[in-house]
């Protein structure tokens, strides 16, 4: 009998110990899931006119955020922490009163922002959470009024900070923009750093079927990674791997703290007048004189990506130049020629390319005076031909295979001692 009753005790306390345990596995289970959590942005409008506009996002719950003002041009910058932004099926931002038009996405990891593209000089009047009740969601609301432009110059630099409630998502830092990381080199293999153009906020060029320039560019740059890393003769960074802003400053400036010896940008063009009949692959290298118009043009929208992003300028340091660095940028500028001719002469049997593909304009992504950079353009959104072609695994591997052949050329004599 007390043997039967010691197997029993032993049965009760294994029991109690297994429901225990599940118990503590359910609640880390739960305690995981609520802190990855994302808060989710289900609508927004504007409304209002030139003398007062309202701004309002739908989301489901609390979060902190920051606001801050940004001119040339006039811009209001909203940070938030990481948010998924579920808009209706159809949703197009649209502007109104004193916001011309105004964008969305996600900045870097772990924060989101929103931009608003200002038709002149505003004051911000009030900023407040409505929080949901009933089937309602929680808006937040963002008031401006008509100002002066000394009062909006006044207001830049200084943060509005809404803090989190206690047990919701965390605050953002007022931070504009956050460099991407940086990887130490491991061994002396020549590195190459691939950008794919835009990303977060910044869409880029759009296609006219809604094809989006930053998808089109991440997922070549991601495949062209991974064929230049099978070769084993190369180090390859992607300046990012997700949907993501990052500045065209830290877009260069991780390509000189990896050592970089080769910088590729990728990116997809887009115009307006000749989008039925202009189509094809371009590739360019940086020239502050501009080789035609179309390159110009290219260059000047390229370089507005920090504005789209919200980037602020007023800290950006002053370019320095000497005799050294003169001299070194020239030879750069030599490789980088070298390398963009490489390129021309594998695509044009790899895919259509424009008339004249070699071109050259006043890229800031380009403007690392030791590193040797280029710019690719896939082709042409704007063209539909164009535009589905970007989006063939054929077009890719013929296209990621010239790319490869030019870098393989263009490192020759480094291959050929490993």
């Amino acid at each position: 009998m007390g043997r039967v009753s010691l197997v029993f005790r032993f049965w009760v306390l294994s029991v109690c110990w297994i429901a225990f345990s599940f118990s503590m596995f359910a609640l880390a289970s739960n305690a995981a899931r609520a802190q990855q959590a994302v808060s989710v942005v289900s609508d927004a409008r504007v409304a209002g006119d030139l003398a007062r506009t309202r701004f309002i996002l739908d989301m489901n719950g609390e979060v902190g955020y920051n606001l801050s003002f940004l001119s040339h041009p006039y811009r209001l910058v909203i940070d938030l922490p990481s948010v998924a932004f579920e808009f209706p099926d159809g949703f197009l931002p649209k502007g109104r009163g004193l916001v011309r038009s105004w964008r969305y996405g996600a900045i870097s990891k772990g924060r989101s922002r929103v931009v608003l593209d200002l038709n002149s000089a505003v004051a911000l009047d009030k900023t407040f959470l409505l929080p949901g009740v009933q089937d309602q969601p929680t808006r937040l609301v963002i008031d401006l009024i008509e100002s002066s432009e000394g009062a909006f110059d006044a207001a830049i630099g200084k943060t509005v900070t809404h803090s989190v409630p206690v047990g919701a998502t965390a605050s953002v830092s007022s931070k504009t923009d956050v460099k991407p990381e940086v990887k130490a080199a491991k061994s002396n293999l020549p590195v190459i750093v691939i950008d794919p153009g835009h990303g977060g906020v910044d869409s880029g060029a759009v296609g006219s079927n809604g094809t989006l320039e930053k998808a089109i560019v991440l997922n070549f740059g991601q495949f062209l990674k991974r064929k230049l890393e099978k070769l084993g003769y190369y180090q390859v960074y992607l300046t990012r791997e997700e949907d993501r802003f990052i500045s065209l400053g830290n877009r260069t400036t991780l390509a000189r703290e990896n050592g970089a010896d080769l910088f590729i940008s990728i990116h997809a063009d887009s115009i307006t007048a000749g989008a039925e009949t202009t189509r094809g692959a371009s590739i360019y290298t940086l020239s502050e004189r501009a080789s035609d118009r179309m390159a110009a043009a290219l260059a000047k929208r390229e370089n507005y990506s920090d504005v789209i992003g919200g980037v602020d300028f007023s800290d950006e340091p002053e370019e320095v130049t000497d005799i050294l660095v003169e001299l070194t940028r020239r030879e750069t500028k030599n490789f980088s020629i070298h390398f963009a001719r490489l390129v021309v002469e594998e695509l044009k049997s790899a895919t259509t390319v424009i008339k004249n593909p070699l071109r050259s304009a006043g890229f800031q992504v380009l403007k690392s005076h030791d590193v040797p950079s280029v710019l690719i353009e896939l082709g042409f959104l704007s063209n539909n031909l164009d535009e589905k072609m970007l989006g063939s695994d054929e077009w890719r591997e013929r296209v990621s295979d010239a790319i490869v052949q030019s870098t393989n050329s263009f490192f020759r004599a480094k291959i050929a001692r490993q």
